[in-house]
């Protein structure tokens, strides 16, 4: 089971375990009435899901900035490119790009093995440079359901073509909004992580890859650590 889905499910789990159906209730797709640990079981669920598949997915930032994901099962690989830099990480490779003083360099380490998908990697790199990520985004929404004090209220959009879940949540004195789309990705997040201001946006979404995004930039410098064959 991968890493990050089995740490989404023991979230959703918990909450589920923690909180009785009887709290703040919302409406699902098919206007059957969820709890609030339902709610957040269903939004991170539906995240996991996503976690295994192929898609792309374009976002707008504050300040007119973008950042984008892509990923797919076959071949196994996933990238998230940010305004200073990028990430991608497959079978063959970690390769770290970043951008300064108009010059991107881009530095190729070995692959990284481990249990989970090559997005956990990625997600752990974009969080590092204030980004927002799906599992980020749960983990807000789990530690906010299991606040008996917090209120969690569900509505419904249409971000980029695509319907979408939004739960506004409120609790002790933060408070911020969330949308995931019926295919698992984020659609959206205002609010605060890691003590900092984040706002994000979905502005485009395929479920097709084009090989590009698993690419260096063109320009880039290169330097290759992975060890030579002889």
């Amino acid at each position: 089971m991968p890493a990050a889905s089995t740490t989404l499910r023991v979230l959703a789990a918990s909450a589920i375990v923690s909180l009785s159906v009887t709290g703040c209730q919302a409406l699902d797709d098919t206007g059957v009435a969820l709890g609030r640990a339902d709610l957040v079981n269903d939004l991170a669920a539906r995240m996991d899901r996503a976690l295994e598949q192929t898609w792309a997915a374009e976002y707008q930032l504050s300040g007119g900035r973008t950042a984008s994901i892509a990923q797919t099962e076959e071949p196994l690989r996933s990238s998230y490119t940010w305004p200073d830099g990028k990430i991608t990480v497959t079978q063959e490779a970690v390769t770290r790009c970043a951008n300064a003083a108009g010059r991107t360099s881009c530095t190729v380490s070995p692959p990284l093995l481990t249990a989970g998908k090559p997005s956990v990697i990625v997600y752990d790199e974009a969080r590092k440079h204030g980004l927002v990520t799906p599992p980020a985004v749960i983990r807000l929404l789990t530690a906010a359901a299991l606040d008996p004090e917090a209120t969690i209220e569900q509505s419904d959009t249409t971000l980029a073509g695509h319907h979408a879940t939004c739960v506004d949540v409120t609790g002790a004195g933060d408070r911020f909004n969330a949308c995931v789309t019926t295919e698992g990705v984020l659609g959206s997040f205002t609010g605060t992580l890691d003590g900092k201001p984040a706002e994000v946006t979905l502005s485009r979404y395929t479920d097709t890859v084009e090989s590009a995004a698993f690419e260096v930039p063109a320009g880039a410098g290169v330097v290759d650590r992975r060890p030579t064959t002889s």
